[in-house]
C-alpha cells in the first residue's frame, strides 16, 4: 500500500479534528459539575447519575435499542433475500430497474419518507407507536442491506454453486451452505449499518412516533428545545459509546465472517 504524503496526513488530521473535536468537547463537559459549557468547575458523574435515575429516560433508551435490533434483524433478512433475488434475475433491464428503485429509496429525503409513512398509517388506521416506528425503520434499512450484500454476491464465483449442485445439493443446501457463508461479511455490514441508522434516525421517527412512545433521538430533540443541559451531554456521550461498541462489534464479526469465507473457498 502506498504511503500517504505529509500534506495528505495533515489533511486527514484536520478532517478528523473537525469531525471529532465537537463530540469530545460535548463529552468532556458531561463531567462538569457546573450547569453550562462555559466553564469547567470540577469533575462529577452527577449528570450520568441523573440519566440512570430517570426511569422514563431508561425506558426510552430500551425502546430505542429494541427498535434498532428488531428493525435491523428484519431488514437484514428481507434485504439479503432481496439481494439474492435481484442477482438471480436474468433480465439485465429488470435487474437495473430494481437496483434503481432501491437506490432511489436511499437518496430520498428522510422528511419525505417520514411524511409518506405518516399518511399511509393514518389512511389504513394504524396506531402510531412501537409498530409504526419498527415498520418505518425496516423500510428505510432494507435498501441499505441490499446495497451491502450485492457486492459480495456479484463477486461470488458461480462455479461454487454449480459444484454444489453437481454433488447433489438441494436449493436449500446451496443457499445455507454455500451462498450465505460466502456473503456473511456483507450481511454483517448490512445489519450493523441498519442498526446504526435506526439508532441515529430522527426525521422519519419524528413523523411516525405516537403519544406514549418515543426514541432517544426524538427525546433529545424535545429536551434541547427547552434548553441545553449537561444531562443531554451525558446522554449523547452514552450514545457515542454505544456507537463505538457497535463499530467494534462489526469489525469482530466481519473478521470472523472473512475467516469462515476463506474456509468455504478452500
Amino acid at each position: 500500500m502506498k504511503k500517504l504524503s505529509l500534506p495528505s496526513k495533515l489533511y486527514l488530521i484536520i478532517v478528523f479534528l473537525v469531525l471529532y473535536a465537537p463530540i469530545f468537547y460535548l463529552i468532556f463537559y458531561s463531567f462538569n459539575s457546573g450547569e453550562s459549557m462555559n466553564n469547567f468547575e470540577s469533575f462529577t458523574l452527577e449528570h450520568y447519575k441523573a440519566v440512570f435515575d430517570d426511569t422514563r429516560l431508561i425506558v426510552i433508551l430500551i425502546n430505542t435499542v429494541i427498535v434498532a435490533l428488531l428493525s435491523g434483524l428484519i431488514a437484514t433478512i428481507i434485504g439479503t433475500l432481496g439481494a439474492i433475488g435481484i442477482v438471480s434475475i436474468k433480465d439485465k433491464k429488470m435487474r437495473n430497474v430494481l437496483l434503481s428503485l432501491n437506490n432511489v429509496l436511499i437518496v430520498s429525503p428522510d422528511v419525505v419518507i417520514g411524511a409518506s409513512f405518516l399518511i399511509l398509517f393514518t389512511m389504513i388506521g394504524v396506531k402510531l407507536g412501537f409498530a409504526s416506528v419498527v415498520v418505518s425503520h425496516v423500510a428505510f434499512s432494507i435498501p441499505i442491506v441490499v446495497l451491502m450484500v450485492l457486492p459480495k454476491l456479484l463477486e461470488m464465483n458461480t462455479s461454487l454453486i454449480d459444484a454444489a449442485k453437481d454433488l447433489g445439493a438441494s436449493k436449500r443446501d446451496v443457499l445455507t451452505r454455500v451462498i450465505l457463508p460466502y456473503i456473511q461479511p456483507g450481511i454483517f455490514a448490512g445489519f450493523f449499518l441498519a442498526l446504526t441508522y435506526s439508532l441515529d434516525d430522527f426525521a422519519v421517527t419524528f413523523f411516525v412516533t405516537g403519544n406514549g412512545f418515543s426514541t432517544l433521538s426524538v427525546e433529545i430533540y424535545s429536551m434541547a428545545r427547552t434548553g441545553i443541559t449537561l444531562t443531554i451531554n451525558a446522554i449523547s456521550g452514552l450514545v457515542f459509546l454505544v456507537t463505538v461498541l457497535v463499530v467494534i462489534g462489526y469489525y469482530f464479526f466481519n473478521n470472523r465472517a472473512k475467516r469462515i469465507q476463506e474456509g468455504v473457498q478452500r
